[in-house]
């Protein structure tokens, strides 16, 4: 994948923009609170060395081409409210994953929908990616239905897959073809 470093996006509420250092506030009150990590990977951050860490790391990595993790900053008051990110890449399949965080604040306002669709346009139409993936907990209905909402399709359930302070989750696969997205995108356009 080429670099990502330099990649922005902009939607019409959003600046979809690498992180910086200057995020690591904001990053790291998003990930203290136990509603936005209720589903994540990791238990709620603690230390404002875990949010630089995390910054340091992407940087790192997009400018490899490894991810392509976007701060979504919205335009009215410069504020950062998540981010979104395709990772995983899989240069020969042309497939990637995608996953995304938010501010509780800023939850049910349409943001994470605006973001998602410029991230695929660009995966699928700047990237040539054929197949993005999401695993996210079956219990996470509104992820659920943010991806449903932008054309992904349910297609497995993977038992005791993730271990996270001690307590084992399931996933629930969810993908998305670029043959369904140009579908999509064109019954959209009539």
């Amino acid at each position: 994948m080429p670099a990502f470093d330099q990649v922005t996006i902009d939607t019409p509420r959003l600046h979809l923009r690498p992180l910086c250092m200057d995020d690591a506030t904001a990053i790291l009150r998003m990930r203290a609170n136990p509603d936005v990590m209720r589903y994540m990977t990791t238990a709620p951050w603690t230390d404002i060395a875990q949010a630089t860490a995390m910054v340091e790391r992407d940087q790192a990595a997009m400018a490899r081409g490894d991810l392509l993790r976007l701060g979504m900053i919205r335009k009215s008051d410069q504020t950062f409210i998540g981010s979104c990110i395709l990772f995983h890449f899989d240069e020969e399949c042309r497939r990637a994953e995608i996953g995304y965080d938010m501010d509780k604040t800023y939850w049910g306002q349409g943001y994470m929908h605006e973001a998602l669709v410029h991230l695929l346009n660009y995966g699928f139409n700047d990237l040539n990616i054929n197949r993005v993936e999401a695993d996210i907990h079956p219990d996470n209905v509104n992820s659920a239905r943010s991806l449903e909402r932008l054309g992904f399709i349910r297609e497995g359930y993977l038992r005791e897959r993730w271990i996270i302070d001690g307590i084992t989750s399931d996933s629930a696969w969810y993908g998305l073809l670029r043959s369904d997205w140009a579908k999509r995108s064109e019954a959209q356009q009539l």
